[in-house]
């Protein structure tokens, strides 16, 4: 049976792992990034909302390394990545990917989500409206309408993977300014995620956490949550995965 891999998040080293561990498993997986959106609306706040444009496929090392993942395209499986252009604020867009995503693979077994927000180190008084709209829409807005339509689909198909990753930690610390967007970001993140753990005894589909706190060994985390997520076993339902020296789950 072919197995469909969705995967969306920020544009990061712990994003582009995963998408390097999907690449193993499969000859073809779907990937919206957060990355490319948020800059468009900084500089377009009035089209948050617009319409979503189509997918494209991959189909060169030169266009597969266009979001800035990992620089061997090739080993990394990054030739296999089917691309998908997201507008996080907007539901519409949200749902034209998940439809996106099963046209290119057929189906959806996999949809693995990754919170990895970059930080923005400025006073309160610093921000533009535009910025600060802008970051709602995408960092915190997007995530809600894209997990919606997502509980949609595999409630339809009483079955499929849902998993959360997140960092443990932010960006780093030390600036002189606090970080009022990434933190916050990360934080709502978190908490969706354990809201839906929650619910997961009740859903025809298996909800799963992962969180990470070791810079520098994400493809090992990935590589570690792929095989959990591989198992698509029901006990593993509604737990939450911690990733370390000694991998626990709570």
């Amino acid at each position: 049976m072919i197995r469909g891999i969705f995967l969306a998040g920020n544009e990061s080293p712990l994003f582009s792992a995963v998408a390097e561990a999907a690449g193993k498993r499969v000859e073809k997986y779907t990937a919206a990034v957060i990355g490319a959106a948020v800059k468009t609306s900084v500089n377009n706040p009035n089209n948050v909302s617009g319409a979503p444009k189509a997918a494209v496929p991959v189909n060169s090392k030169a266009e597969s390394m266009a979001d800035g993942s990992l620089s061997n395209a090739e080993d990394s499986g990054q030739s296999k990545k089917i691309p998908l252009v997201w507008n996080p604020g907007s539901p519409i867009s949200n749902r034209t990917i998940i439809l996106s995503a099963e046209n290119w693979l057929g189906q959806i077994n996999d949809a693995l989500l990754v919170c990895s927000p970059p930080a923005m180190y400025k006073p309160p008084e610093a921000l533009s409206p535009a910025e600060i709209e802008s970051w709602i829409n995408t960092q915190i807005k997007g995530w809600f309408f894209l997990i919606r339509e997502l509980a949609v689909y595999f409630r339809a198909r009483s079955g499929g993977n849902l998993a959360f990753i997140i960092p443990e930690s932010g960006p780093g610390s030390g600036e002189s300014a606090s970080d009022l967007f990434g933190a916050p970001a990360a934080a709502m993140f978190r908490a969706l995620a354990q809201e839906m753990l929650l619910s997961a005894s009740v859903e025809p589909f298996h909800i799963l956490g992962f969180s990470f706190s070791e810079t520098g060994r994400e493809r090992e985390f990935a590589s570690w949550a792929f095989k959990i997520l591989d198992e698509s076993s029901k006990k593993n339902s509604g737990k939450w995965f911690k990733y370390g020296k000694f991998p626990l789950f709570k």
